[in-house]
């Protein structure tokens, strides 16, 4: 087949999104909620402070009572309450008192600014106060961080430390989230077995079980690891029971431009095939299907293929899956070499990044596993342009952005 006829990653990654439904939603405690899309807007039903606090460990007074004093010319003040943490004081303050105050506690009626301790001398409850502040000093008003009402969180977000912190201070112990996708991985290869020290005849280690696993948790998905010889009949058996069960398929091997390859031959007996070529290196036998609803995503057998097919068209499926966008961040380094291409393909090269350079690697095939261990990025080039000169900018994919 000749480049023209393949897909091109753009058209494929519509078409797989524009097939793609979102996951049900499930309410769940917010201690559980880390690294969960959240699937609802979080309007707040408090103040955040809820009070006036104090910013510092210190003493409530009077900014007035300050006015034109220094270390040369302190002042003094009558001690007349303590508050600590999650205390409050039931006095009003009057002009000439003040009250010992730790950090969060209420601002007493009255007062309304904070001396730090450090420019203070309290001997028998009589403060000396060394410095002058002014109305507002060391306090954190109610609601400076936002008010009863607001909305502090959109729908789709990511929950990490800080969004559940914002949830929880708008008062909220439970929270909505999409639920983690299901994902049948099924690889197959009748030469295929698990992790050994002496392989026989024809044996090899089936290293794609770990790499798509992985690869599937780092979506926040949740994977079901399957190994099928290369039967027909064993592999449609095995899309009916799994797209039954399952959010979505992913396979690996049986996917090659050509007919006989089981996996393909099995997805489009059951269902509707709409992408099996891209114009993609490595990755070119990429395949897409909707069978029953579901999305099947057959990758090529060759390790390095099938983390680059992932890295291009599963990876932002299954996150939109969850709700949430995914963006990988896209930098701009220039060549250390030059880099050839072909007109019509888009290149995903392996390479490594050196500060302001990148080094594309001089590995080539899509069975060296060693090439992705020895990378941190792609070089990526579109299929418009027929290389990368020595020098020239190029954009880069970090490995490190494609994580949720």
């Amino acid at each position: 087949m000749f480049l023209s006829q393949f897909t091109t990653p753009d058209d494929a990654k519509k078409i797989i999104t524009d097939s793609l439904k979102t996951s049900a939603v499930e309410e769940i405690p917010l201690e559980k909620a880390y690294q969960r899309v959240i699937a609802q807007e979080v309007i707040s039903t408090l103040n955040s402070p809820p009070f006036d606090r104090s910013a510092m460990d210190g003493y409530a007074i009077l900014a007035e009572d300050s006015f034109s004093h220094s270390e040369t010319n302190p002042f003094h003040l009558k001690v007349v309450d303590r508050i600590g943490a999650g205390e409050k004081s039931n006095l009003k303050l009057k002009s000439g008192e003040a009250i010992k105050i730790a950090t969060g506690a209420p601002i007493p009626a009255g007062a309304n600014a904070v001396v730090m301790e450090e420019y203070t001398h309290e001997e028998d409850d009589t403060l000396e106060v060394l410095t002058s502040v002014v109305p507002g000093e060391n306090v954190s008003p109610a609601g400076e961080d936002f008010n009863k009402g607001d909305l502090v969180l959109k729908k789709g977000k990511l929950l990490g430390p800080a969004e559940l912190a914002i949830i929880a201070s708008a008062g909220f112990s439970k929270v909505k989230i999409f639920k983690k996708p299901k994902i049948a991985v099924l690889i197959t290869g009748s030469e295929l077995v698990m992790p050994k020290n002496i392989l026989e005849g024809a044996e090899v280690i089936n290293s794609n079980h770990f790499t798509i696993k992985s690869m599937v948790e780092s979506c926040l998905a949740i994977p079901k690891m399957l190994h099928s010889i290369d039967s027909a009949e064993l592999v449609e058996e095995i899309f009916e029971k799994l797209l039954d069960e399952y959010d979505a398929l992913i396979t690996t091997g049986g996917t090659a431009i050509s007919k006989g390859d089981v996996v393909v031959d099995v997805a489009e007996k059951l269902g509707d095939v709409p992408i099996h070529g891209v114009s993609l290196r490595p990755g070119k036998p990429f395949g897409f299907a909707q069978i029953h609803g579901k999305p099947v995503f057959m990758l090529s057998g060759f390790p390095v293929a099938a983390m680059v097919q992932f890295d291009v068209f599963v990876r932002q499926a299954l996150f939109k899956m969850q709700g949430l966008t995914f963006k990988p961040l896209l930098v701009q380094k220039k060549a250390t070499r030059k880099i050839p291409s072909t007109l019509g393909r888009t290149d995903y090269i392996r390479a490594k990044i050196e500060g302001q350079m990148v080094r594309p690697l001089k590995i080539k095939g899509s069975g060296i596993i060693k090439s992705m261990v020895e990378s941190d990025s792609y070089i990526i080039i579109p299929e418009n342009l027929e290389g990368i000169e020595k020098g020239a900018e190029c954009e880069v994919l970090p490995y490190h952005s494609l994580k949720a």
